[in-house]
Protein backbone atom coordinates (compact mmCIF):
# COMPACT_ATOMS: atom_id res chain seq x y z
CA UNK A 1 0.00 0.00 0.00
CA UNK A 2 1.13 2.96 -1.16
CA UNK A 3 0.21 4.73 1.75
CA UNK A 4 2.12 2.65 3.92
CA UNK A 5 5.23 3.29 2.50
CA UNK A 6 5.74 0.22 0.19
CA UNK A 7 8.63 0.90 -1.91
CA UNK A 8 7.26 -1.41 -5.12
CA UNK A 9 3.52 0.70 -4.53
CA UNK A 10 5.44 3.31 -4.83
CA UNK A 11 7.27 2.13 -7.62
CA UNK A 12 4.19 1.39 -9.86
CA UNK A 13 2.79 4.85 -8.53
CA UNK A 14 6.13 6.65 -10.32
CA UNK A 15 5.36 4.45 -13.77
CA UNK A 16 2.03 4.88 -13.97
CA UNK A 17 1.86 9.05 -13.43
CA UNK A 18 5.30 10.08 -13.76
CA UNK A 19 4.50 11.35 -17.33
CA UNK A 20 1.37 12.99 -16.58
CA UNK A 21 3.33 14.49 -13.80
CA UNK A 22 6.21 15.83 -16.00
CA UNK A 23 3.92 17.09 -18.69
CA UNK A 24 1.78 18.93 -16.40
CA UNK A 25 5.40 20.63 -14.87
CA UNK A 26 6.25 21.26 -18.62
CA UNK A 27 2.84 22.96 -19.04
CA UNK A 28 3.48 24.89 -15.88
CA UNK A 29 6.99 25.89 -16.28
CA UNK A 30 7.69 25.93 -20.13
CA UNK A 31 11.06 24.17 -19.76
CA UNK A 32 11.26 20.28 -19.96
CA UNK A 33 14.71 20.70 -17.97
CA UNK A 34 12.84 22.76 -14.70
CA UNK A 35 9.36 20.19 -15.57
CA UNK A 36 12.26 17.13 -14.58
CA UNK A 37 13.25 19.07 -11.48
CA UNK A 38 9.75 19.41 -10.78
CA UNK A 39 8.73 15.95 -11.46
CA UNK A 40 11.44 14.98 -9.37
CA UNK A 41 10.37 17.11 -6.43
CA UNK A 42 7.16 16.36 -6.36
CA UNK A 43 7.41 12.44 -6.21
CA UNK A 44 9.83 12.74 -3.39
CA UNK A 45 7.58 15.06 -1.34
CA UNK A 46 4.92 12.03 -2.10
CA UNK A 47 7.40 9.59 -0.57
CA UNK A 48 7.72 11.76 2.18
CA UNK A 49 3.88 12.81 2.16
CA UNK A 50 2.28 9.23 1.25
CA UNK A 51 0.17 9.17 4.46
CA UNK A 52 -1.08 12.69 2.94
CA UNK A 53 -2.28 11.71 0.00
CA UNK A 54 -5.34 12.51 -1.26
CA UNK A 55 -7.56 9.85 -3.43
CA UNK A 56 -9.98 11.01 -5.80
CA UNK A 57 -11.80 8.46 -6.82
CA UNK A 58 -9.28 5.69 -5.74
CA UNK A 59 -6.66 7.53 -7.95
CA UNK A 60 -3.87 10.15 -6.45
CA UNK A 61 -3.33 11.91 -9.45
CA UNK A 62 -5.24 14.68 -8.94
CA UNK A 63 -3.13 15.16 -5.82
CA UNK A 64 0.25 14.40 -7.54
CA UNK A 65 -0.61 17.41 -9.69
CA UNK A 66 -1.95 20.05 -7.46
CA UNK A 67 1.92 18.93 -5.22
CA UNK A 68 3.28 19.59 -8.82
CA UNK A 69 1.98 22.82 -8.90
CA UNK A 70 3.14 23.89 -5.53
CA UNK A 71 6.59 22.52 -6.94
CA UNK A 72 6.53 24.47 -9.94
CA UNK A 73 5.70 27.53 -7.72
CA UNK A 74 8.74 27.15 -5.60
CA UNK A 75 10.56 26.79 -8.79
CA UNK A 76 9.50 29.64 -10.28
CA UNK A 77 10.08 31.74 -6.84
CA UNK A 78 14.01 30.01 -6.65
CA UNK A 79 14.73 30.99 -10.26
CA UNK A 80 13.54 34.71 -10.08
CA UNK A 81 15.78 34.82 -7.10
CA UNK A 82 18.76 33.14 -9.11
CA UNK A 83 18.08 35.55 -12.33
CA UNK A 84 17.99 38.50 -10.23
CA UNK A 85 21.68 37.78 -8.73
CA UNK A 86 22.82 36.63 -12.07
CA UNK A 87 22.10 40.09 -13.59
CA UNK A 88 24.30 41.17 -10.85
CA UNK A 89 27.03 39.12 -12.34
CA UNK A 90 29.35 41.02 -15.30
CA UNK A 91 28.42 39.10 -18.20
CA UNK A 92 30.12 36.66 -20.20
CA UNK A 93 30.66 35.86 -23.61
CA UNK A 94 29.36 32.41 -24.51
CA UNK A 95 30.88 30.06 -27.40
CA UNK A 96 28.88 29.35 -30.44
CA UNK A 97 28.37 25.97 -31.15
CA UNK A 98 26.40 23.47 -33.42
CA UNK A 99 22.73 22.68 -31.86
CA UNK A 100 21.28 19.32 -32.53
CA UNK A 101 17.78 19.39 -33.88
CA UNK A 102 16.21 18.00 -30.80
CA UNK A 103 17.69 20.94 -28.18
CA UNK A 104 16.66 23.53 -31.37
CA UNK A 105 12.94 22.05 -30.46
CA UNK A 106 12.75 21.83 -27.18
CA UNK A 107 13.65 25.79 -26.81
CA UNK A 108 11.04 26.58 -29.71
CA UNK A 109 8.44 24.20 -27.25
CA UNK A 110 9.58 26.49 -24.22
CA UNK A 111 9.52 30.05 -26.31
CA UNK A 112 6.19 28.74 -27.36
CA UNK A 113 5.21 27.83 -24.05
CA UNK A 114 6.84 31.05 -22.26
CA UNK A 115 4.22 32.98 -24.80
CA UNK A 116 1.27 30.81 -23.47
CA UNK A 117 2.21 31.25 -19.72
CA UNK A 118 2.49 34.84 -20.38
CA UNK A 119 -0.88 34.48 -20.90
CA UNK A 120 -2.16 32.22 -18.95
CA UNK A 121 -0.57 34.42 -15.95
CA UNK A 122 -3.25 37.15 -16.75
CA UNK A 123 -5.97 34.62 -15.71
CA UNK A 124 -7.10 34.46 -12.59
CA UNK A 125 -5.18 32.33 -9.86
CA UNK A 126 -8.65 29.83 -9.69
CA UNK A 127 -8.71 29.54 -13.48
CA UNK A 128 -5.07 28.78 -14.08
CA UNK A 129 -5.52 25.95 -11.45
CA UNK A 130 -8.07 24.39 -13.34
CA UNK A 131 -6.70 25.41 -16.69
CA UNK A 132 -3.59 23.36 -15.68
CA UNK A 133 -5.75 20.59 -13.93
CA UNK A 134 -8.88 20.22 -16.49
CA UNK A 135 -7.01 21.20 -20.11
CA UNK A 136 -3.67 20.68 -19.70
CA UNK A 137 -3.59 17.43 -17.41
CA UNK A 138 -6.96 16.14 -18.92
CA UNK A 139 -8.04 15.56 -14.90
CA UNK A 140 -11.72 15.20 -14.60
CA UNK A 141 -13.94 17.83 -13.44
CA UNK A 142 -15.43 15.88 -10.77
CA UNK A 143 -11.38 14.64 -9.62
CA UNK A 144 -10.53 18.37 -9.61
CA UNK A 145 -13.18 19.67 -7.75
CA UNK A 146 -12.52 16.67 -5.27
CA UNK A 147 -9.00 17.87 -4.85
CA UNK A 148 -9.89 21.64 -5.17
CA UNK A 149 -12.28 21.31 -2.36
CA UNK A 150 -15.00 23.10 -4.90
CA UNK A 151 -17.92 22.02 -6.30
CA UNK A 152 -17.67 20.77 -10.25
CA UNK A 153 -19.86 23.34 -11.51
CA UNK A 154 -17.06 26.09 -10.22
CA UNK A 155 -14.51 24.13 -11.92
CA UNK A 156 -16.78 24.00 -15.16
CA UNK A 157 -17.04 27.74 -14.68
CA UNK A 158 -13.55 28.76 -14.09
CA UNK A 159 -13.04 26.64 -16.95
CA UNK A 160 -15.47 28.54 -19.29
CA UNK A 161 -14.50 31.79 -17.84
CA UNK A 162 -10.77 30.81 -18.87
CA UNK A 163 -11.33 29.21 -22.75
CA UNK A 164 -13.02 32.79 -23.46
CA UNK A 165 -10.66 34.93 -22.00
CA UNK A 166 -7.62 33.04 -23.43
CA UNK A 167 -9.48 32.94 -26.62
CA UNK A 168 -9.26 36.78 -26.66
CA UNK A 169 -5.54 37.37 -25.33
CA UNK A 170 -3.50 34.46 -27.48
CA UNK A 171 -2.20 35.47 -30.28
CA UNK A 172 -2.84 34.24 -33.53
CA UNK A 173 0.53 32.77 -33.99
CA UNK A 174 0.11 30.68 -30.72
CA UNK A 175 -3.07 29.31 -31.35
CA UNK A 176 -2.00 28.09 -34.57
CA UNK A 177 1.62 26.63 -32.94
CA UNK A 178 3.45 28.58 -35.57
CA UNK A 179 5.47 30.34 -33.03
Amino acid sequence: MITAGDEMAFGWLFDRHSRAVYNHAFRLTGSWTTAEDVTQATFLVAWRRCGDAHLVDGSVLPWLLVVTTNGARSEWRSARRWLALLRRLPTERQADGDLADDVAARLDDERRMRGVLAVVRRLSPAEREAVALCLWSGVSYADAAAVLGISEVAVRSRISRARSRLARLLPDEIKEGKR
